[in-house]
């Protein structure tokens, strides 16, 4: 039956011009249209993968227990003239003997659910929604393998923090995982009681990112950091349907595109970092998420702050996505070969603005994460999930 109604939502929607091709110029239906095979081919793949919860991955570093999430500081080691002493800081080169799994397990929840969730979108076999709602049941709603749903445990730093606020930026993962819920709500397949499950554990942890001093540490963060508490409010309260929560996400982005914005569009506190090109890239994904989830009719894509909107910021940043040989900042300290990628929040940015160009440069790119550390700094996978 769901199928069935799937199916004839397509067909509803096919009598009907279509509201994301019609841009003249770049046909981005057609460039969706090529991926799908490819998204399909990996989610048959993932059906065969059983869920991975943070529940089986234990470290003896960590203060909570088996069902807190747990990460470590990425750049943060061992001092070599004090091995046994607090950790020392070497920005913008991650630490390979940090503990990762519960950062993997995450992650590869994201891809693993985004991938089925766009697949069953594309196709109407419930086998990928069936498969999907095994990962998310065992993440979010089996009391043997939850997560909890705080995070007082993230980016510890050996000798220093048994955790920190900007631990949670590791959560930024749960975002089209949130947002993959709420498509399968709406395509009918999740029963309310189902949903319910779901939404009150995104609930929770919204409420926790909004009254723990953790919370309130990392939304006030400044860069990259705060812009990224904001999207995750706006994805986790529209999941949580949480009115008062999405307005705070409204009401930081007002907040921090006048604070973080020159002038000349760029990000002073991005470009700073020994990762300029990767930090302003990455803090220009997190408002376009903002943009798209926060906004009342897409205003906020248009709000003009203390030094202009957030068309200035792509504006300053598209000519070194379309080429990246023009960057005049030094080059990234690591992964610098294996970015700009076709990323989600460009192709947001292009249709919210009917930009060509915007969109002709998104085409124009590889959309394959080449790395751990692109799939860390990328956390949105597919259009298909957004559009």
């Amino acid at each position: 039956m769901k199928k069935l109604i799937y199916l004839l939502l397509i067909s509803m929607a096919s009598c009907e011009p279509s509201t994301v091709g019609n841009t003249a110029g770049v046909d981005v239906e057609a460039v969706l249209d090529e991926r799908a095979r490819e998204i399909v081919e990996k989610a048959q793949e993932f059906l065969n993968q059983e869920p991975t919860p943070i529940t089986m991955f234990v470290s003896d570093r960590s203060e909570g227990g088996i069902h807190d999430f747990y990460s470590e500081g990425d750049y943060w080691w061992m001092n070599p003239d004090d091995p046994e002493g607090p950790y020392i800081r070497k920005d913008g080169l991650s630490n390979p003997n940090n503990f990762l799994e519960h950062r993997i397990a995450m992650r590869n929840l994201n891809e693993w659910v985004s991938t089925l969730v766009a697949a069953y979108k594309i196709t109407g076999e419930e086998k990928y929604a069936d498969h999907a709602l095994t990962h998310l049941t065992a993440f979010f709603i089996n009391k043997e393998t939850l997560m909890n749903p705080s995070l007082l445990y993230a980016q510890a730093i050996k000798g220093r923090h048994t955790g920190r606020g900007i631990g949670i930026i590791d959560t930024i993962h749960l975002i089209e995982v949130a947002k993959s819920i709420m498509n399968l709500r709406q395509l009918e397949y999740l029963t309310l009681e189902e949903y319910d499950g779901f939404k009150n554990w995104f609930d929770q942890y919204a409420t926790w990112m909004n009254t723990h001093q953790y919370g309130l540490d990392e939304k006030d963060h400044g860069n990259n950091h705060s812009t990224w508490w904001a999207a995750q409010m706006a994805a986790f309260s529209a999941l949580a349907e949480r009115e008062d929560l999405r307005k705070v996400s409204r009401e930081q982005f007002m907040k921090l595109i006048s604070a973080q914005m020159a002038d000349d569009g760029s990000f002073p506190d991005e470009l700073s970092r020994t990762k300029p090109y990767n930090y302003s890239l990455f803090n220009l994904e997190g408002y376009a998420v903002l943009c798209e989830l926060a906004s009342d009719q897409g205003d906020l894509w248009n709000y003009e702050g203390e030094h202009g909107s957030v068309k200035k910021a792509f504006d300053y940043m598209l000519p070194y996505i379309e080429d990246k040989s023009r960057w005049t900042f030094p080059p990234d300290v690591s992964h610098f070969d294996e970015i700009p990628i076709r990323s989600v929040g460009l192709l947001l940015a292009g249709l919210a603005y009917e930009d060509q160009s915007i969109l002709a440069i998104w085409k124009s790119l590889d959309p394959e994460k080449k790395s751990e550390e692109v799939k860390r700094n990328f956390p949105l996978w597919y259009p298909h999930n957004w559009i």
